[in-house]
Order: structure tokens, then sequence, then C-alpha cells
């Protein structure tokens, strides 16, 4: 049996899988995200860690395995956040998240002191809020008591490796989204720390995503119920790991995550950048290689809030069902989905949702569909970008709590203008995590033989014709949204 863990913004999920990839048991703990201020968002890691604890105890128990049946652990988590540890290794404040929104000054210093030019040479991405290199210069200046104390500096998954096992350790794909890490060579970007004065005692070491990087000790073993020595490997950041999990290890395939966020993902042999910097290029899971993705920050975040604010007491599938007499385009609605501020296309942590061409033929199924449509078009404003960079892919694969509801499927299909392919494991980047632990205790000598192994597509949905029109239109009135009313942002 392998186990993949992965540390989201809402919950921690684990996952057991045999070594066919079929699920034996999975569980899942939610906490709390705080947002003391407007644009910050915050978390204790050590909810993390008693999330982490508790989901592995429901597994064992619900699977009815002995402990030493676990050959090997994978982690996954939330990219981006930042965990300062003290010199006795404890949390010295809440961990800034990926969708903190607080250090657009931080990051413009950052650029200024290092050069941007060397910046995108050596990360391949321009320095943004959500990266980990801006919370740590903020973190500088506004707290410098805390600063004072730092000793380690972690990524969420990573603070839970080093709970597990004691080692301070990350992995490429992680490690890419800090803006301090050298992309091509994968490796810290030396230089860069130099540059803001960063000692580099504080980064860990780096491994591939297979690698064997610990194992569980004495403490994690009692804590957890897992048995002493387990392995527990690299592991990969959410979106790198949910792409192992969906089979995207190939040039020709890509995936569509539309979870919280909303993330296009496509493998490449070669490091290649847009060259607006639209989209990320980063270290893929899979040795060797690289992935590009654009990344939207609130896809089914936006349906979430549409929900809790317009129908706190019903179901995702009520919502969802009300926009299904509507006709493609919403009869002319649209909704713009920058709730916490952008990423892809726009790098830009002031923009803001909205509603545009309400009239009063409108009713709320109007509005649920408006939503929808707008994070179908918002992701192909990333697959364009793909496009246009000769990234094109010929299969895409849908993943997400999107890819549960068939009217956003369709919805997808349509606005991208391809067929959608949905997968038979729904677990996510866990699942992925737990085929990277497969690889690094050897049931799979690669990542691609352990995908052909463990994914397996099910259902296609395929574009309807008489929707291309109403889709053609909706995307160019959108297009012209953001521009027009970027004046009146804060």
């Amino acid at each position: 049996m392998l186990l993949g863990i992965d540390v989201g913004t809402s919950g921690v999920k684990a996952v057991l899988i045999d070594l066919h990839g079929r699920v034996f048991a999975s569980a899942s703990e939610s906490y709390p995200l705080h947002t003391p201020q407007p644009l910050w968002a915050e978390q204790n890691p050590e909810d993390w860690w008693h999330a982490t604890c508790k989901v592995i105890r429901q597994i064992l128990e619900q699977g009815d395995i002995a402990p030493t049946a676990v050959r090997g652990i994978g982690l996954s988590g939330q990219m981006h956040g930042s965990v300062f540890l003290d010199e006795h290794r404890r949390v010295i404040r809440p961990a800034l998240l990926w969708c903190d929104q607080r250090t657009a000054e931080e990051c413009a210093w950052i650029t200024e002191q290092v050069g941007e030019q060397t910046i995108l040479q050596m990360t391949l991405n321009p320095v943004l809020t959500g990266f980990q290199a801006g919370k740590i210069i903020w973190l500088r200046r506004h707290e410098p008591e805390n600063y004072a104390r730092v000793r380690h500096v972690l990524l969420p998954k990573d603070y839970i490796r080093f709970m597990l096992t004691g080692e301070f350790a990350t992995e490429v794909s992680d490690a890419s989204g800090t803006a301090l890490f050298d992309v091509p060579q994968r490796q810290w970007a030396y230089a860069i720390l130099d540059a803001l004065a960063l000692p580099h005692a504080w980064f860990p070491r780096v491994h591939e995503s297979p690698e064997i990087t610990g194992r569980v000790n004495a403490f994690a073993s009692q804590e957890t119920g897992l048995a002493e020595g387990t392995p527990v490997v690299g592991g990969a950041g959410d979106q790198a790991a949910g792409a192992v999990g969906s089979g995207v290890v190939e040039e020709g395939i890509a995936s569509v995550a539309v979870g919280t966020s909303g993330v296009i993902f496509a493998h490449l042999t070669q490091p290649r950048v847009d060259p607006q910097y639209r989209t990320h290029t980063f270290c893929h899971a899979v040795p060797g290689a690289w992935h590009v993705m654009g990344v939207m920050l609130m896809a089914g975040g936006a349906l979430r809030w549409y929900r809790d604010t317009f129908l706190p007491n019903e179901s995702f599938e009520f919502v969802v069902s009300e926009a299904e007499a509507v006709p493609p385009g919403a009869d002319g609605l649209l909704f713009l989905p920058y709730l916490s501020g952008e990423r892809t296309p726009y790098a830009d942590p002031n923009a803001r949702g909205a509603f545009f061409g309400a009239t009063l033929a409108h009713r709320r199924g109007h509005f649920t569909r408006a939503v929808l449509e707008g994070v179908g078009y918002g992701l192909r404003d990333s697959l364009e970008i793909l496009r246009a960079m000769e990234v094109t892919p010929n299969q895409l694969r849908l993943t997400g709590g999107g890819a549960r509801s068939p009217l956003w499927r369709q919805i997808l299909a349509d606005i991208f203008g391809q067929r959608v392919h949905t997968l038979q494991s729904e677990e996510g980047p866990a699942f992925g995590a737990a085929i990277l632990a497969g690889v690094g205790t050897g049931v799979w000598q690669t990542v691609p033989e352990a995908c052909a192994h463990t994914v397996r597509l099910t259902e296609t949905t395929y574009l309807e014709p008489l929707h291309q029109e109403a889709y053609a239109v909706g995307y160019q009135r959108y297009r012209q949204l953001y521009p027009t009313l970027k004046p009146l942002f804060g």
C-alpha cells in the first residue's frame, strides 16, 4: 500500500492506494483559514499537523491494515506558503498563504534589488505576491522581532515532512514557486538569496520528487500510528502532484484543475516561457522535466463564494441546477472571477470581481451560469497562452470539484472548443503523491511507468456545436472587461 497526503487550503486529505492505483481508503479533515485584514490569508501550521495525524489514523483504521503494510508516503500541498521556525524548531507565527496579497511592495523591492532580468533568467517567473520570497521580506519589514528569530523557512507540505521525519527537505516542483529557486538548474538561486541577504541555511535541501527524503520517526509513529522507519519521498506541490495523478507526464496532455483555484497544466521536456510571463514555468515532479501552468486564483472558490453569499443553505448540486435552464452565454450576463486579485493572465493583486450586463430579465439561474462561464473564460485565457507558446495539448483531463458537475464539464468543453476527459480517481494531489511514493520505494522505475499502471480515463464530454457562437461572442466581451474596469480597481 502507498499513502498520499495533501495539505490543502481548506483541509488535509489522505489516500491509501494499492499497487494497481485502486483507492483502498481515504479521509479528510478541515481547518480554518484566517483573514486578519483584507487581502491577508493565514493558517496555523499546527492545525495542518493535527489534521494530518487524524486522517492517517482514520485511514489505518478504515482500511484495517497493519502500519507496516504502508510501503511509502508521498506529500503534496498548497504551494508558496511560508512556515517560519525558530532555533527550537517551533513555529514563530501563522503561515502566510498562496492567496495572501499583502506583499506587493515587497515584491517590487525584490525585483529592483535583484534586477528583473536576473529574476526572470533564474526563476523563469516574475516575483508575484503569492510567492514565498515576498512573505519573507514582509516579515523582515513589518515584524522584525519575529524575523530575528527565524532559523528555518519551509513550504506547507515540508512542515509536515519535518513533523513526520525531523528532516528539513523540499523538492523541485514546490521550491520552483518561491521566487528563490533556479528553475533551469533545479537548485536554490544562491545569487538571489545573497542579493536579498537571506541565509542559505534557512532553506532546506532540495530533492527530485520521487526521492526518499526521510523516514517516519518515533514521535510521528506515536502520533499517527504509522510504522517507524516508513520512507517519505519528496512529493510535489499540489499542482504537480495533481498532474501526476492525472497522468500529465508527457507532452500532448494537459490537465484542467477546477478546485479552489483554477489551473491549466502542461508537461514540458525543456523549460519554455511565455514572453509576457503570464504563466508559470516550474520544475515538474517528473525528474528532468518541467511544466507550464496558468493559474487563476478563484475558480471553484468563486462558486463557493457565490453559494455561501446568496444560497448559504443549499448544496452545490442545487445551486448549479438553477443554471441548467439558462442558455449558453447567460443572456449576456458576464462574471469577472477576480475575487482575490488575479495571477494569469493579469498579475494584479488589485483586480476585483464583477457581474456585468444585468437586466430585469435576468434571474438567479443567470447569475449562477455567469459564474460557471466566467471561470471557464478565465481558464481559456491560460489555454490560449499555452497555444501561443506552441504548447498545444491534444487531450485535456479535467480534475477537481468542478469535474463532478456535468453542466460545468459541458460549459468548459464548449468554451475551450475541445473535448474534456474525466478520471477514475478523484483523489487529486494526494493520489499523485501516493504514486510518487511508489516510484521512490521501487514499485515502479519511473513516473510515466507508474501513471501507466494507475491512471485511468472514464468519461468524455464532447463539445456542442450549437453553443460555439454564443461562447465566441461571450469570450470576446469577457476579454474586454478587465482592461475597461482596471482604472476603477483600488
